[in-house]
């Protein structure tokens, strides 16, 4: 690799890591993009010894890098978990996204972008990547979320809501008598019983929220022509997709593409130091 670059996307669940080469482009759509490329619990990093698991698996698998990208949604401590697994590429810079970050044609109307979810940000610019069309760019992780972004470049603002399984969580945390559904449900059936039911509702409530967010862009006259989507729960929603009249497609990864879109920009600030976060 003519420059390999570390990314670590550390989010509220699963922490994702891959090395490319920056010589090649965000936009490719080849599934073997990245030369290597790992997930875990991102609780894991609390344990000292998952730390050193995964600090002896990328010191002796992983060439060294030239350059880490960073973007964490998680608790800051997460980042000082993860300077601990790559204490022996200390001398390396860690350059940090933050939904405040600057990236060349594309702007957003969040009224505080200092507010706006790095891991979003990240998705949006990988959206603006990968197409110029107007797009709704929708990952399904531990809160779904759906953001808007106009061909002109502009993120015009989305949406939040709880994921699938903080749907199901919720429901029987707060709720008596109710039961876990066995497995994620992938039809959109009416329930004929209750962990059917619920199962199916909180789907329900993920592919309406989808189509609530096209209604609000055409009614503000803006055709939206893709989306975009990933996380772990994307599988779940694509197939229900066709009936939307857009394409829909998958992107593994499309964090992380964002991110090494923004590393490849070089609009990216000062590294983070050892001591510093910001």
């Amino acid at each position: 690799m003519q420059t390999p670059t570390l990314l670590f996307d550390i989010g509220n669940s699963r922490l994702k890591w891959a090395m490319l080469d920056m010589a090649r482009n965000p936009d490719e759509l080849d599934k073997k993009i990245w030369e290597y490329s790992g997930v875990i619990d991102t609780k894991l990093l609390g344990s000292e010894l998952h730390r050193k698991e995964l600090s002896h698996y990328l010191l002796n698998t992983v060439p060294k890098p030239k350059l880490i990208g960073l973007c964490c949604v998680a608790s800051e401590r997460r980042i000082d978990d993860l300077k601990q697994i790559l204490h022996e590429w200390k001398d390396l810079p860690i350059h940090r996204l933050m939904g405040s970050s600057s990236f060349p044609n594309l702007r957003s109307q969040y009224l505080d972008k200092h507010l706006l979810g790095a891991d979003r940000w990240a998705s949006i610019i990988a959206a603006r990547n990968l197409s110029q069309e107007n797009c709704l760019v929708v990952n399904c992780g531990t809160a779904t979320t759906i953001d808007l972004l106009g061909s002109n470049g502009i993120h015009y603002g989305g949406w939040i809501i709880p994921g699938m399984r903080l749907m199901q969580d919720s429901l029987i945390e707060n709720t008596a008598r109710l039961d876990l559904p066995e497995n994620k449900n992938s039809a959109l059936d009416i329930g004929l019983n209750t962990s059917m039911a619920i199962s199916s509702g909180c789907l329900l409530a993920q592919i309406g929220a989808l189509q609530s967010a096209l209604n609000y862009a055409e009614s503000k006259r803006i055709k939206i022509n893709r989306l975009w989507i990933d996380g772990g729960d994307a599988d779940l929603l694509l197939p229900h997709l066709s009936a939307l009249p857009i394409t829909s497609e998958k992107i593994t990864g499309l964090v992380l593409r964002g991110l090494w879109a923004w590393l490849k920009s070089e609009s990216y600030p000062k590294a983070l130091s050892s001591n510093d976060h910001e």
